[in-house]
């Protein structure tokens, strides 16, 4: 979750949302986003809401500690459920992340879940994962994770060579995230997920290749691989700019994709949005296909963000903020944006074109469509699917996915 928040509109105390926004909302998937924004160290390529102890001392008092950060969280639960009043649906999805979610006792994540079970109600059939740093968990924590609701796991690993763990500062051990995939499965967990950052300055092919080796031989059935992005404001940005390190460039990227590419099809997985890939259906983040697909979310957690029937929000940034808003009985959000129907379409546009069931050319206007008919005929879009009446990326089409999806709106 990025640091910087969007300006918007001021969000109610009670949180209150216009009666559009609820309405028709039992039709609508839910979903919940719980943030945990603290980490032990911060890693030189992160620009997300998070905090190491040294950046809080002083600046949150009680109110920001790890220690009670529970309780604030199920605070705003709670005033989620008054928001939504009777709302039958129950919650399709629960994703913890951070931050190092796992900094926190596991006692503490299970009690957050239980939260929103108690208020809405989970669906039979709920995914409910948690990222996890590798270094913060071990079988007792994750059979403890598992026995509390949990059912999807996503690791950190990033690489397997230490140099490039070195670069992006990344303070876990070469091998420790393949034992955790173990360690999960032991436990019980039915999916598990490995995030992994290619591009890094220093990196080589042979790297890249090693890190998806290592990482399908590990046995997830999910593997994220996204290039890495230089966020000005971070250590590592800091460090290219004074020359310390290279910077790596988009030919390299998509070289790497298209080694990824290769390596996973080969060992069954399928994409199934530019940057995921998954063994099976089943495999697939349900979580994030909610936010692909528009569906509604409940962000809790300083600078969280959520979307329910065309309103989005966003919470302040600082925990110790959020806390206090909690504390005195206000809604913790910073500031909130209705969208038009032309916004939902265009994001519809952005966000879709990037799955493997593509997007409804229905969705284009007129420059839109002659943009779609210029990719088809560069192979940029694939041809069965075109005619069906849908704009799917190719292989080709994935790698330039965000040229292709700026013609495409207009």
């Amino acid at each position: 979750m990025p640091s910087a928040l969007p300006d918007g509109e001021p969000v109610p105390a009670d949180g209150a949302l216009p009666a559009s926004a609820l309405a028709g909302a039992a039709d609508r998937p839910l979903g919940f986003y719980l943030h945990v924004p603290y980490c032990a160290t911060r890693c030189g390529y992160c620009d997300f809401n998070t905090y190491t102890a040294t950046e809080l001392r002083g600046t949150g008092g009680v109110l920001a500690s790890r220690d009670n950060y529970a309780d604030t969280l199920v605070d705003e639960v709670r005033l989620a459920r008054k928001v939504l009043g009777d709302d039958p649906r129950e919650v399709r999805t629960v994703f913890v992340g951070g931050g190092t979610p796992t900094l926190l006792a596991a006692a503490d994540l299970v009690r957050m879940l239980d939260a929103v079970r108690e208020e809405f109600g989970l669906a039979p059939d709920a995914e409910v994962t948690t990222e996890a740093n590798p270094e913060s968990v071990d079988p007792a924590y994750l059979a403890a994770l598992r026995e509390g609701g949990f059912n999807r796991i996503s690791f950190g690993m990033q690489s397997a060579k230490q140099h490039v763990l070195k670069i992006l500062d990344r303070t876990h051990t070469p091998g420790r995230p393949e034992a955790c995939v173990a360690e999960a499965r032991a436990a019980g967990f039915d999916h598990v997920n490995l995030d992994l950052i290619y591009g890094t300055p220093g990196e080589s092919d042979d790297d890249w290749r090693a890190s998806l080796d290592a990482a399908l031989g590990a046995g997830p059935d999910h593997v994220s691989a996204y290039a890495l992005i230089v966020e000005e404001g971070t250590q590592l940005a800091r460090r290219i700019r004074r020359g310390e390190v290279p910077m790596t460039d988009d030919d390299v990227h998509a070289d790497r994709y298209l080694i990824a590419e290769e390596a996973l099809s080969a060992a069954g997985f399928d994409w199934y949005e530019v940057s995921n890939w998954a063994t099976s259906d089943a495999g697939r983040c349900l979580h994030n296909e909610l936010y692909w697909r528009g569906a509604d979310w409940w962000g809790a957690g300083p600078g969280a963000h959520s979307h329910v029937g065309g309103v989005r929000w966003w919470n302040v940034k600082h925990p110790g903020a959020y806390a206090g808003a909690l504390a005195a009985g206000k809604s913790p959000g910073a500031g909130r944006e209705i969208l038009t129907d032309e916004d939902r379409r265009v994001e519809r546009i952005l966000l879709e074109l990037r799955l493997r069931e593509g997007v409804p050319l229905s969705l284009l206007r007129e420059a839109g469509l002659a943009a779609s008919r210029r990719a088809l005929s560069e192979g940029l879009l694939q041809e069965g699917p075109y005619e069906a009446g849908s704009a799917v990326l190719t292989l080709r089409g994935r790698l330039l996915a965000d040229a292709v999806v700026r013609d495409l709106v207009d």
